[in-house]
C-alpha cells in the first residue's frame, strides 16, 4: 500500500497545489474586484494602495495564480507564506493568542500550506515541470553520427 501511495504522491501534491492556489487567488480576486462576496464579505473592494490590505490582495492574486499554474511555485509560495505569516502576527495575533480567538485561522493555514510548497515544489501538472523537462531535453547532446 505504501508503494502505491508513494507513486501517487506527485499527483496528490499537484492537486493540493492547485486547490491552495485557487483558494488564495479567490481571496485576492474578491478583495480587488469585489466578486465572490468582495473584501471581507462586504461586496466592496479595497482602496488602491491601502496598507496592508490592498498589497496583500495583490500578493494573493499574483502568487495564487502562479501557484495554481505551477509556475515559479517555490518563489511564489515563499512570498505567499511570508505575507500570510505577516498577516497573522501583525493583524490577528495582537488581538488574541490563538487563531480560534483572533480570526487568524486562514492566515495560519495558508502560511503553513505555502511553506510546504516551498519545500516540495509543484508536484505533477505544473508548468515548472514542463519547462524543466523541455530545458533538459534541449541540453541533451545530439546523437553522434555513426561512420558507415
Amino acid at each position: 500500500m505504501t508503494g502505491r501511495l508513494n507513486s501517487a504522491q506527485p499527483y496528490a501534491l499537484g492537486l493540493y497545489r492547485i486547490v491552495v492556489g485557487l483558494l488564495f487567488l479567490c481571496h485576492g480576486t474578491a478583495s480587488l474586484f469585489g466578486v465572490l462576496g468582495g473584501a471581507a464579505g462586504t461586496g466592496g473592494t479595497l482602496e488602491a494602495g491601502s496598507w496592508p490590505g490592498w498589497y496583500a490582495a495583490v500578493i494573493q492574486l499574483v502568487c495564487g495564480s502562479l501557484v495554481l499554474l505551477g509556475l515559479g511555485t517555490r518563489v511564489a509560495a515563499l512570498l505567499a507564506a511570508g505575507s500570510m505569516a505577516y498577516a497573522y502576527f501583525k493583524v490577528h495575533q495582537p488581538t488574541a493568542l490563538w487563531p480560534m480567538e483572533n480570526g487568524g485561522e486562514a492566515a495560519a493555514m495558508f502560511s503553513w500550506a505555502f511553506l510546504l510548497l516551498v519545500f516540495t515544489g509543484s508536484g505533477a501538472f505544473g508548468l515548472d515541470r514542463l519547462i524543466a523537462k523541455r530545458s533538459t531535453e534541449e541540453r541533451k547532446p545530439a546523437a553522434e553520427p555513426v561512420a558507415v
